[in-house]
């Protein structure tokens, strides 16, 4: 199939389903089954096997139409995580029962990995899952899952085998978050808000069918996920001078009173090194819709969270007095974070945790060091692990 075949079926797919009249989910559903969900997805799986590249034009064909989305900022970790792991490492039957409802949005998803022991080295993690008949009985704690309050489904990591070295015992599990023995609690950020939570798995019972990869994969497969994610974090499409330089360029046209040659000076280098990480961004995903994954998503997420934080701290001292402003420090659970439609101040305190979440940036700049630029490597307890099925 050519480019124009694909925008003629797009085409032909909207004359028949007109966004204005055909209901929201029912659209969504055709959608996925037209295979123009994830056009590099395989047939049957809401894709139709083509370069990956395409999905660009795909989402703005469809966008241009006025076509409802499917909440993509609510979902992001079933979108950007969950899926292209079930599509790898998933059997016939868990792509048929999880992929459709998650890319339809019927279904949202969180990510249970990190623990009060294991943020950063995930496979010191301590969370238990022990066979009993059918299923796996799961018992530990969690830590800093985003969306947690709302989703229907986690991608789970969990200790199966506590003989084997700490990156050999691990299996991976998709959890039912409505089980009765998972148990969420907000946990209050720096912002007023509690947009992630601290989870209790106090004998939740998983089917074994619900196992994503073999038994003592997790390790790999939770490597798959993190790559996923630091790309989705670091590696989004953005128009020029989009998000927070765009935020602070505002501020600085709004505010000429308050300019000063320093604070423009650095204002113009944070701008350029924005555009350079777009640029980057940009060339990063021509790699990825060839299938060319290696460790530039975490480059592009230590990129991403240091600019958002001296972006964020520039327009603070641009605003001067109104910066130290707060609207509103309510306890709040929200769906969504929501940079650019806040004030300064939550923008600031926000874009603290850029740097812890996702991987810290100085693991991500230890994995930078010795990937790319081949520095030798530090002392690590996980020397015997190959490179390559590490998190990049």
């Amino acid at each position: 199939m050519t480019i124009d075949e694909l925008r003629q079926r797009i085409a032909d797919f909207l004359a028949a389903h007109d966004p204005a009249t055909t209901d929201r989910l029912e659209f969504l559903r055709a959608r996925y089954d037209a295979g123009l969900a994830w056009v590099h997805f395989p047939e049957g799986h809401g894709g139709l096997g083509l370069p990956q590249a395409w999905q660009l034009d795909v989402d703005e064909l469809f966008e241009q139409a006025g076509a409802p989305d499917n909440n993509p900022q609510m979902n992001g970790i079933g979108l950007g995580m969950a899926a292209p792991t079930i599509l790898a490492f998933g059997t016939e039957e868990q792509k048929q029962r999880f992929l459709r409802p998650l890319w339809t949005g019927e279904e949202i998803w969180c990510q249970l990995f990190s623990e009060p022991g294991a943020g950063s080295d995930l496979a010191g993690l301590a969370t238990r899952a022990v066979p009993d008949g059918p299923d796996w009985l799961v018992n530990g704690q969690k830590v800093w899952t985003s969306g947690a309050h709302f989703a229907d489904f986690a991608i789970l990591v969990a200790r199966t085998d506590p003989d084997q070295p700490k990156h050999r015992g691990m299996s991976y599990f998709l959890c039912d978050m409505s089980d009765p023995g998972v148990d969420v609690r907000p946990l209050r950020q720096i912002t007023g808000e509690a947009e992630f939570n601290e989870v209790f798995l106090n004998d939740v019972r998983i089917p074994d069918a619900h196992r994503l990869g073999e038994v003592g994969q997790g390790w790999q497969v939770a490597t798959a996920t993190l790559n996923n994610e630091r790309v989705a974090i670091g590696g989004r499409a953005a128009p020029r001078e989009s998000g927070m330089v765009g935020v602070v360029s505002q501020t600085w046209r709004e505010h000429p009173q308050r300019r000063t040659p320093e604070l423009h000076d650095r204002l113009l280098r944070l701008w350029v090194e924005a555009e350079v990480a777009r640029l980057t961004g940009h060339r990063l995903r021509q790699k990825l819709a060839q299938g060319q994954l290696g460790p530039e998503g975490a480059a592009m997420k230590v990129t991403f969270a240091r600019l958002n934080q001296q972006l964020s701290g520039l327009e603070v001292e641009l605003l001067g007095e109104q910066g130290l402003r707060y609207s509103d420090w309510s306890m709040a659970r929200p769906d969504r974070v929501d940079f650019t439609g806040r004030d300064a101040g939550y923008r600031y305190l926000r874009a603290k945790g850029n740097s812890i979440e996702g991987g810290t940036t100085e693991v991500l700049r230890n994995i930078v060091a010795e990937r790319v630029l081949g520095l030798p490597a530090e002392a690590r307890a996980d020397k015997d692990i190959p490179w390559k099925d590490l998190p990049k």
